[in-house]
């Protein structure tokens, strides 16, 4: 369950567990992680003979925005290997429950959880490389689309 305090909590403690598929859970440090969103869409409806002059908002289906994570490259195909299983037409083993976990300043407790489900790659984007810099982190990037999140109550 989401801890409760008057302070709002640091966003650079977290955790992102990707769930297992063939029997193996990968546990990936990940530098960033952006796009946690949910959205109700909406119906906008007026009958002919109302006597007001503006449309009502009915809440329809929900979609789940899609979440992207960024890490340092590490050599670790894993990311890259899951984006390939879908690449060879495993949709379903390819699907799986991602986890990102907020952790308290000290880490010693997880304060928010949210459940990514059925979540797979939709694109995997490289490093970019410049020989005149030197001084960047390589970074990939990979793009999950999500059916559905949740808030985790522990």
């Amino acid at each position: 369950m989401p801890i409760l305090r008057e302070t709002p909590y640091s966003a650079f403690n977290f955790l992102v567990s990707v769930g297992e598929s063939s029997g193996k859970e990968f546990q990936a440090g990940f530098a960033e992680v952006s796009g946690l969103s949910s959205e109700i869409t909406l119906a906008e409806y007026r009958n002919g003979n109302e006597n007001t002059n503006y449309l009502r908002k009915i809440p329809g289906i929900h979609k789940t925005g899609d979440v992207t994570l960024k890490r340092g490259v590490i050599g670790a195909t894993n990311l890259w290997s899951w984006l390939n299983e879908l690449r060879e037409g495993k949709v379903d083993s390819g699907k799986r429950t991602v986890i990102v976990q907020l952790q308290s300043e000290d880490r010693s407790e997880i304060v928010v959880s949210w459940k990514l489900i059925n979540a797979f790659p939709s694109k995997w984007t490289g490093p970019t490389l410049a020989a005149k810099g030197g001084g960047d982190v390589a970074m990939e990037e990979l793009v999950l689309a999500v059916e559905n999140i949740e808030m985790d109550e522990q």
